[in-house]
């Protein structure tokens, strides 16, 4: 019976800076994994995360093909842009190994299709790390919503903001490893994806429509580094059951925010209102710094240095089910309910990519704002995948 997992980790930067070293290394789960080689073009990167890890040259790696054919592993955890997560899950799953990634699945349907198929057909272990879904105020929302507490879900305004430094390239230290990260990206890939699939997990609805609206004001300004990007967005989304969600994300607040992050939820239902006051979580301090809201719900640093938190306990889970499933402990029904189109999160990346799509097919409106259009999720779905694959989404 296996008790540890021999992973290799293929992307080391500022996921993996952020929270996935901390799982790794000093975590209640890091006594299931032996991480033994690490793959990621960078060559700073790289060697920074071997050599926190022991890992010898022989097992550094620039590319991730050659780890998976010269290390004997287990499971992989693709840290890679969401746009290249596609690729290695895929040729590690049909190597025979267990594939972890951080949300979203992918970026878009076609690939997140792609790797749920994959998995089903090789019957591996797909998890993706949607860490949100493991904060305890979404559990209990869900919990209580899903009893029938508060009725039918109407109206939800959920926001998303980080501080400006998230986004800057001018910023010292740079936050993402490229400077041009908000170009490539907009706060719906970065943001708007937790939101969205906390609250789909609270409802358990899936989207049909959405319509999002783009500011360019802050990034465009930024200097000596301008960022062609947009600073915020609200995107609408329109369920199944008539209720609409405004979900708000950006990366622009004043870097003197009291969190690194603000954000708040507030959903209104035909019997009540779930509020979720997210940006207090409970433990503030006034510093030389400033006055800082910390989430230690989220990353708590204990006294003896063990690291815990929802941050750190959602990935832990997915090795547990991986570990399950190689000791023969894994039976089929729960296997199965955690390879559900829900549970991979695969909704969230068609409210993204229509998010991205109306957007992309916007018009100006006021100076710096793109009025986006409104794209049917039904039938993007159909277009993208076929009629067949919508019906098995049950979407068709």
């Amino acid at each position: 019976m296996k008790t540890k997992l021999r992973l290799g980790v293929i992307g080391v930067g500022s996921v993996v800076r952020e929270i996935y070293q901390h799982l790794y290394f000093r975590s209640d789960f890091s006594h299931l994994l032996d991480v033994c080689a690490a793959a990621d073009p960078n060559e700073e990167f790289r060697n920074w995360f071997c050599d926190l890890a022991g890992i010898p040259p022989e097992r550094r790696f620039s590319h991730y093909q050659d780890m998976l054919a010269k290390v004997d592993l287990d499971a992989v955890q693709v840290n890679t842009p969401d746009h290249l997560h596609c690729a290695p899950t895929v040729d590690a799953l049909k190597a025979g190994l267990d594939v972890v990634v951080p949300k979203p699945a992918a970026a878009t349907l076609k690939d997140a299709h792609a790797m749920i198929r994959t998995a089903k057909e090789t019957h591996r272990f797909l998890g993706v790390d949607f860490h949100k879904r493991e904060d305890p105020r979404f559990k209990e929302a869900e919990a209580r919503y899903q009893s029938g507490r508060y009725g039918i879900f109407q109206v939800g305004v959920l926001y998303m903001i980080d501080k400006l430094q998230v986004a800057d390239p001018n910023h010292k230290p740079r936050f993402f490893a490229s400077p041009d990260f908000a170009v490539k990206n907009t706060p719906v890939s970065f943001l708007t994806v937790h939101m969205a699939d906390a609250l789909m997990k609270v409802v358990h609805l899936v989207p049909v429509q959405v319509r999002s609206v783009g500011y360019a004001h802050k990034l465009p300004s930024l200097l000596p580094i301008p960022v062609k990007g947009y600073d915020l967005v609200d995107t609408e989304v329109l369920f199944g059951n008539g209720g609409v969600a405004h979900i708000i994300t950006g990366w622009h607040l004043p870097n003197t925010a009291h969190s690194l992050t603000v954000q708040s939820n507030r959903l209104i239902c035909s019997e009540g209102m779930i509020d979720l006051g997210l940006d207090t979580p409970g433990y503030r301090e006034i510093h030389a710094d400033g006055i800082l809201e910390v989430n230690p719900l989220f990353k708590n640093f204990e006294k003896g240095g063990t690291v815990t938190g929802y941050g750190i306990s959602s990935p832990g889970r997915l090795y547990q089910h991986i570990l399950a499933l190689r000791n023969g402990r894994l039976d089929g029904k729960d296997y199965d309910s955690l390879m559900t189109p829900i549970a991979l999160g695969f909704y969230t990346t068609l409210l993204l990519q229509g998010a991205e799509k109306s957007l992309a097919e916007g018009a100006p409106g006021a100076a710096g704002v793109t009025l986006g259009s409104a794209v049917d999720l039904r039938q993007l779905l159909a277009e993208e995948l076929g009629p067949s694959a919508a019906a098995e989404y049950g979407m068709g």
